[in-house]
């Protein structure tokens, strides 16, 4: 692989462990973990409020423009400063280009935010795409322990907060959320576990060749 960073993204449904497991995987790997420390790194970049970018975090920008041309995506120019400062769309450039630099720079686990497609074409990197999945049961018992919401609106949350990414995904790149093409390595933690999940990301980093 030669001096290629290790780039490791991390698609996840809503408390089937994929932050947690990607956590774990950065640190068994000596790399940074990026999630939604990347939107401190966005406003330290463009001098933009971060809780701008909370409010865009995982979700669809002009949801109008959604509705009619979903096969269309934004156009993947850099950030503006003008008058869209501060839209969604906007917002999503200054944080691909935060992820791009990111990448260029060192090797990482980054969770979510459309990372696989932003870097999909980036030079000098080793790219692993991994979706992490669960059985409802054992994501409505995952975010029960986090005691976010009250027991009898775990399950609607959690269908919530999965359709809010794949519009986002859908919105920005124009594929399926949890289509297997757009993935490397799709794990259900409900039966591989989160141990059993970061070691089966190992074992798949080895066999692309990469020395860990």
């Amino acid at each position: 692989m030669g001096d290629k960073k290790l780039i490791i993204t991390i698609g996840r449904q809503y408390g089937s462990g994929g932050n947690e497991i990607g956590r774990k995987l950065a640190g068994e790997l000596g790399i940074d973990f990026y999630d939604k420390n990347i939107l401190r790194m966005n406003s330290d970049e463009s001098g933009i409020k971060e809780s701008y970018f909370h409010l865009a975090d995982e979700k669809a920008g002009n949801r109008l423009l959604y509705r009619i041309i979903s096969s269309m995506t934004p156009e993947m120019r850099g950030p503006s400063f003008g008058s869209d400062l501060i839209s969604a769309d906007n917002l999503f450039r200054f944080q691909s280009e935060v992820i791009r630099k990111l990448a260029e720079e060192q090797s990482c686990v980054i969770v979510g935010r459309c990372a696989d497609y932003v870097l999909e074409d980036a030079d000098n990197i080793e790219l692993v795409r991994i979706f992490i999945y669960s059985d409802m049961d054992a994501r409505i018992r995952r975010v029960k322990e986090k005691e976010l919401y009250a027991p009898e609106d775990i399950k609607k949350n959690v269908k919530r907060i999965d359709k809010e990414r794949r519009n986002y995904y859908r919105y920005y790149t124009g594929r399926g959320w949890a289509d297997p093409e757009n993935y490397d390595l799709l794990i259900n933690t409900s039966t591989a576990g989160i141990k059993g999940s970061v070691r089966m990301i190992e074992e798949y980093i080895k066999i692309r060749g990469y020395k860990i």
